[in-house]
């Protein structure tokens, strides 16, 4: 892993109160949410193959933006200030929303705070119904360990756990996810490599987001990763909650914007042109 992965032509770096961005070219119609322990880099190769202007945000506590000091990462604890980014660094454009894991929660909460912001919503590998069982192997991930010796040890140890794919893919998103000590260790950059003394990561209930997604009045689009962490019966929920919802299966682990970037920017191109 090098250097090179720092190139980026033609992105700028914008911010919005605490919040840290990407555009990718001007007046965005798309904006992207990354999932928890990610941030807006693992977008990258999804937005060059769809090809249009997007806004690509770090959620508060990832990448370049502001931690909280109360550690609370929950989808309608982070949705104001994401709300706000959006409206700010949009110019309040009606967006395709575009939200993986933690992401697509927020995206749901934005929806409920701000529906003006929306014209569309896809959810990548996650539902309001998934249950700490079902992402069990990215909790044990984000439980530790949090120092390492190497960015080649933390590659290893997610796709051991599924969350994507060996290969230049990840160790991309690996390279732009941590920060190498002076003593050589190796830390990753989000909130949650670095928890206050004594927590845990969050509980997984997200079942009062149900009312967000019963709610839209815009099309939505769930691409579910079938090696990712969305069970049949966890979609076929989802299904009874939005019955107008298009529903696609990839053959992906959990970062499909990592593993199949080219086919998710497709769909999300088919379906925003449908």
């Amino acid at each position: 892993m090098s250097d090179e992965f720092a190139s980026m032509d033609g992105v700028r770096r914008v911010t919005a109160g605490p919040v840290s961005a990407l555009l990718w070219g001007e007046a965005p119609g798309f904006t992207f949410l990354h999932g928890a322990a990610l941030n807006a880099h693992t977008w990258d190769a999804t937005v060059r193959h769809l090809g249009q202007s997007a806004l690509v945000l770090d959620l508060p506590g990832h990448g370049d933006s502001a931690w909280r000091d109360d550690f609370d990462y929950a989808p309608v604890t982070i949705a104001p200030a994401v709300a706000a980014a959006v409206d700010a660094l949009t110019g309040g454009r009606p967006q395709v929303l575009v939200g993986q894991s933690l992401g697509g929660l927020t995206a749901l909460a934005v929806a409920a705070l701000r529906p003006d912001l929306l014209r569309a919503l896809v959810l990548v590998d996650v539902s309001p119904g998934i249950r700490e069982r079902d992402a069990q192997q990215v909790r044990s991930f984000l439980a530790g360990p949090l120092v390492f010796e190497s960015r080649e040890e933390i590659a290893r140890l997610a796709a051991a756990v599924g969350i994507a794919e060996p290969g230049p893919a990840l160790d991309r998103g690996v390279w732009f996810n941590t920060r190498v000590r002076e003593d050589g260790s190796v830390v990753l950059k989000h909130h949650f490599g670095s928890p206050p003394p004594g927590t845990r990561p969050p509980a997984v209930d997200h079942a009062h987001l149900w009312p967000a997604l019963e709610g839209l009045t815009v099309p939505v689009l769930l691409v579910r990763a079938t090696g990712g962490y969305l069970p049949d019966d966890v979609v076929a929920e989802f299904a009874a909650h939005s019955p107008a919802a298009r529903i696609v299966d990839v053959d992906a682990r959990h970062n499909v914007q990592e593993h199949r970037p080219e086919i998710l920017a497709k769909l999300i191109a088919e379906f925003t042109q449908a």
